[in-house]
């Protein structure tokens, strides 16, 4: 074993630690833009509202991410219109693919914790604000989603740990995120231990990183396990 290829390559992996923050926080962002809307119409007693979300969380929630990456990036040139419009300039770029990819599945599994934490809302709370006179909106805006989104921290950590786990498979586009940095080293030394056992050491570093903040923010709301 000949540690030394770390050291000699460690700018490289910085720079796939680097594609890999980005591209897990832009997409866990953006997908929370899409969670909290789409949480909310989940629960919607209209069949109308409530289908489309359903049908979207039920696509990403049942197939693989791999699956919806590869659909993405290889099938999206097969349509004329998508090529002659002025999307397939984003298209053709493997960081969009992959962004979309992970934004879609993130936002689909954060819907879902979303629609159960508000499902559970206590019905102590919501009668006190219709007693204060709030309307649904106020009630919405001022007591339901504060409060479940606060108790959806836990779950919503496991969500983020995920994400960075499954970002591993942007390598396979031709994305240089860690796992991609980790399969150039190794190309190069034919070291598949040392490149790979770099990659899992900055994975876990994210992972427990994120573990030690959100422990922070359950501490600071008092969030019961």
């Amino acid at each position: 074993m000949d540690f030394s290829i770390i050291i000699n390559e460690y700018q490289f992996y910085l720079e796939g630690l680097w594609t890999t923050t980005w591209l897990v926080a832009l997409s866990l962002l953006l997908g929370l833009c899409i969670a909290i809307p789409a949480g909310i119409m989940r629960g919607s007693k209209h069949k109308v509202v409530r289908f489309p979300v359903w049908a979207f969380m039920y696509f990403f929630r049942g197939s693989p991410l791999l699956v919806q990456l590869f659909i993405i990036y290889y099938g999206a040139a097969q349509f004329d219109w998508l090529r002659e419009s002025w999307m397939w300039d984003y298209f053709q770029e493997a960081w969009f693919c992959a962004l979309l990819a992970f934004t879609l599945n993130t936002g689909a599994y954060t819907a879902e914790i979303v629609r159960g934490v508000i499902s559970t809302m206590p019905k102590g709370e919501l009668e006190a604000a219709k007693a204060y006179g709030m309307n649904k909106w106020q009630t919405l805006r001022r007591i339901t989603l504060p409060n479940s989104l606060r108790r959806a921290l836990p779950a919503y950590s496991n969500e983020i740990i995920f994400m960075i786990h499954g970002s591993a498979i942007a390598g396979i586009v031709t994305i240089v995120d860690i796992t991609g940095a980790a399969r150039v080293v190794n190309a190069r030394y034919y070291a598949p231990f040392e490149a790979y056992l770099a990659a899992a050491i900055l994975y876990m570093s994210l992972t427990f990183s994120v573990i030690y903040l959100f422990k922070l923010w359950e501490k600071r709301y008092h969030i019961e396990q």
